[in-house]
């Protein structure tokens, strides 16, 4: 029994040097894995949150823009992008903002608008969306490089024909016709067969013999 005694309390000892040395690293590292696992729910808790109460703002959104409500539309779009800039709304919501200060003729605050939704779209097609039509603002601020610019990117094949009619647009400006001729023909050349868009190229490209 004694010596049963002496190994258990040989056992007990060795167990309290153990949590000496380390027990306090141990729990530490406990608490760090529970807070971390809670921080990662919590967060895609808040992500969920935000989502959701962005896509009930996105709907009033909608609503503004069929209503054709620029005011609203402005405010409501501008909230989405302040309150929920982390969202898939945000950028989208940025797109239809700039088109109405476009149309209304508010081309720098257009630019603002697209610029921010280029930087931050989730997706890609947001983003090569919003690039395009930065590039259109610039072309009617006449600022060919800057426009050309925000078309040198990599895209989809889908935007490949819309990137390329813009391009040729610049290039005409900028008088170099020869550069020109060719993006149009790759925009006719990438460009559904079916498409009526392909008529209004052709004639960009027939204008170019004049020029």
């Amino acid at each position: 029994m004694a010596t049963y005694d002496l190994e258990e309390q040989e056992q007990i000892d060795s167990i309290k040097h153990f949590w000496s040395d380390y027990g306090r690293l141990i729990v530490t590292g406990v608490v760090a894995f529970v807070l971390g696992v809670g921080g990662i729910q919590g967060w895609k808790y808040y992500k969920r949150s935000q989502a959701q109460q962005a896509s009930v703002e996105f709907g009033k959104l909608d609503e503004a823009v069929a209503k054709g409500d620029i005011v609203e539309i402005r405010n409501v779009g501008g909230e989405i992008v302040d309150r929920f800039p982390g969202t898939a709304y945000a950028p989208m919501a940025a797109l239809v903002v700039a088109k109405v200060e476009r149309d209304d003729g508010d081309l720098d605050a257009a630019a603002r608008q697209l610029e921010w939704a280029a930087q931050n779209a989730a997706g890609e097609e947001a983003r090569m969306l919003a690039q395009l039509r930065l590039a259109g603002i610039l072309l009617d601020q006449e600022k060919y490089d800057e426009a050309l610019k925000a078309l040198d990117a990599d895209v989809t094949q889908a935007f490949v024909a819309s990137y390329s009619d813009l391009r040729a647009d610049v290039l005409v400006e900028q008088g170099k016709t020869a550069e020109a001729r060719a993006a149009y023909q790759q925009a006719l050349d990438e460009s559904d067969e079916t498409s009526g868009w392909r008529n209004v190229v052709q004639i960009k490209i027939d204008a170019l013999v004049n020029l």
